[in-house]
Formats: C-alpha cells, structure tokens, sequence
C-alpha cells in the first residue's frame, strides 16, 4: 500500500514522460471506445508505450501510470480508489486511462472491470500474453479489443531511416531487426540487456522457474533451429528433463512472452494438428542473430522468420503443410486454406523443383489457383500444371501491405 503523497509524486513525475520524443509513427491503428477497455500487447521494448503516446498527443488529460516504475513495487490492488482521485485532483475530470506494463499488478482486471461498467475510457499495455488471455477470459469477457504489436517491420524501419528501399538496407533490416531502441543506438548491449529481460522476467520470474540451465539451453537451441520441424522427444533428451509435457511448457512460457512461436502443420483434424510436429520462429531477427549457434551463414532461415513475422503483423492464421512435399506457410481464413506461401532465398537448380513441388502440392491439395514464392531477389511469374506461381522479393512483399 502506498501513501498519497508518495502517489502524487509518482504520478507528477510519469507525466513528464508523456511529453518524451514520440518517435517513427507505426503501421497500427488503435481503437478508444466507451465499455471496451483497449489492449495493445507484445513483446518488452517493441514499441507499445511509444505507439500509445503518439495516440494520446493530442488528448488531455490522460491518467497515466507506468507500472514498472520501482516506485510502484508495493502497489496494491486497493490503492487503484486512491491513484484515481489523484489523477482526478491533479489533471482534471474525464481523463482518459493509460496502464502501462499493468501485468505486474495482481488482479488488476478486477478495478479495469469496474471502470469500462462506468463508461471510462482505457488503455492498457502489457508484455505477457499469458497474463492478457488469462484475466480477459474472466474478468474483462466481451469488454476488450486487443491487438498485438511486433517490433518495426521494413516500411517502419525505411521510415526510421528516412531512405527508400535498397538491398543494402534490407540486409541491415534482416540481421538488425526491428527493436526500436536498438536500432537508434546500434548498441549491442540494448539488445543483451533486452533479451535477459525478457528470459529472467517474463519466462523464469513470472512462471516461478527453477531450472534455468535446462531452459536457457532449450531456447539456445530452438533460436538456432528457426524453421525446422521440433520432435519433442528429442529436446527432452536434449535439456534433460523428464517429460515431454515439461517441454511443451517450457515453450509455451516462450510464446507468452512473446519470444517464440510455434505453428502446427496443417491438418483438417485438430486431433492431427496437436499431435503432428511443430516448427518454431522468433519475434525478431537481431534476437535469432546474436543468440543462435547457426545463423550466421544461413540467409534463407533469417528470410523466412522475416515473412513468418510479418503474416503476424497482418494478423494471418499460420500453418505449414508437408506431405510428400512441403510449404513452408499455408493461411487459414475461416474454414479453408486462401494462401500459400513458399520462402528460399534463391531459386536455382538445385532447389528449384522441391520448392516449386512443395507450392504446387499446397495449391493442389487445398485447390487454390495460384501461390507466392518470396526469395531474396527475383521477380517472375510461371504458369506449371495449370497452376499460376507467383516469384516475389521479399522486401517488395514486405512493403504491400495486405
């Protein structure tokens, strides 16, 4: 519990960063509706406070509170009655709510409940996915709009650079990444410091782990394998433990921290789905570039979890399909496949026939017309077996938005 003046005070001082450099203004429309609370999350340092700022510029006021400011290390639920009357005293009536990194307070979803039932307006941003799904599926059902926000994608990181598209710069976006911070300071240690976070706090500290050896070794090698199939036998044996199932866990804690993710291989039976094996990708590049074992000479991984990333920005349903052959995405809408997508980073002879193979069977199974092959520079079009295939750079894909 906190006292007021030390509430005020807090209060007084986060104001002050509502007026910091408001930065590249993102591809993301944010929506601020009466009885809906808004939710933005994602992963730590993407860009969500900045996104909600430019938001808010130009509304007052604004009851603002960050909640990882250490200052607020003994907030408590009950002490939410009092930071509102604070913000009422000190910056007028009818503000509009900012919780940011809200996740850190127990049973916050109770006080939002109560402010969207008397028409308030909020916005909240949180790291953890797990933390969003579990309180919305109880206390705030049917009173949200969440959206997901990723670090920059090419068009912002063009934008950030203020220079149009040149294969020079697409090379610094796919070993650079997107992380806003990182990529104004060039500073390596931005991004050290990043990732421990993200392991230590949202993976380890938020789920109460113990085995840290055995996780970090799990996610060593799951960021050097980007893309390919996970047998989850195998990565039990790898790390030790003694259950597949605690496997499973260990990687679902990545994907809450929005770290890693994992797609299924496509299959009308979700029984299938489950069962079948899974491939893994990463939130963003710089993070698979200087912490993997195997990257440095494999352009077409690093390709490929660009594109993968980007289907998630456009908020696109994800498998892969494999049967004699394989496609590296298939998207869902609805009930059927609408698109496929193959990604190499040069169609030559000796790749050539199984990746126009792979398509081809994805298009047939799930009768589409036409499907896209995204390389790292080649443009053509090819008409094989009635089927129109596509052949796209990536970096012209990234910039259409879809």
């Amino acid at each position: 519990m906190l006292l007021k003046d030390e509430l005020v005070r807090i209060v007084k001082k986060q104001q002050k960063d509502l007026l910091k450099e408001l930065g590249v203004k993102r591809d993301f429309n944010i929506k601020l509706l009466s009885k809906f609370a808004s939710i933005i999350s994602g992963v730590r340092r993407c860009g969500k406070s900045t996104l909600a700022r430019q938001f808010l510029k130009n509304k007052k006021p604004v009851y603002y509170i960050y909640f990882e400011d250490i200052a607020l290390a003994d907030f408590e639920l009950s002490d939410f009655t009092l930071l509102e009357e604070i913000f009422e005293e000190n910056l007028g009536p009818k503000g509009i709510f900012f919780f940011d990194e809200i996740q850190n307070i127990p049973a916050w979803e109770k006080y939002v409940r109560q402010l969207v039932d008397q028409g308030k307006k909020v916005l909240i941003t949180g790291s953890n996915a797990s933390m969003l799904s579990k309180e919305l599926g109880t206390r705030l059902t049917g009173r949200h709009i969440s959206k997901e926000l990723y670090p920059f994608s090419y068009k912002e990181f063009l934008n950030l650079k203020n220079k149009k598209h040149s294969l020079l710069l697409f090379d610094e976006y796919l070993l650079k990444g997107g992380f806003p911070e990182y990529l104004k300071s060039n500073d390596e240690d931005i991004l050290r410091n990043l990732f421990q976070d993200i392991f230590y706090r949202d993976v380890m500290q938020r789920n109460d782990l113990r085995n840290e050896k055995a996780i970090k070794i799990l996610l060593y090698y799951l960021l050097s394998n980007i893309g390919k199939e996970l047998s989850f036998n195998k990565l039990k044996s790898l790390i030790g433990v003694g259950s597949v199932n605690s496997v499973s866990q260990f990687i679902d804690h990545f994907e809450q921290a929005y770290l890693l993710f994992t797609i299924r291989k496509f299959d009308y039976s979700l029984k299938k789905q489950l069962v079948n094996p899974k491939k893994i990708y990463c939130v963003d590049n710089a993070i698979i570039n200087t912490n993997s074992f195997s990257f440095s000479e494999n352009k077409g991984r690093l390709l490929e979890n660009v594109v993968f990333v980007d289907l998630l920005r456009r908020e696109k349903e994800v498998y892969y399909h494999k049967n004699t052959y394989e496609c590296d995405f298939v998207i869902q809408k609805g009930l059927r496949i609408v698109e496929a997508i193959q990604v190499t980073q040069k169609l030559e002879r000796h790749n050539k026939e199984r990746e126009i193979n792979g398509l081809l069977e994805a298009l047939k199974t799930h009768n589409l017309s036409q499907g896209l092959i995204l390389t790292y520079n080649q443009k053509e079009e090819l008409i094989i077996h009635g089927k129109k295939i596509i052949i796209k750079p990536i970096w012209e894909y990234l910039q259409n938005s879809n």
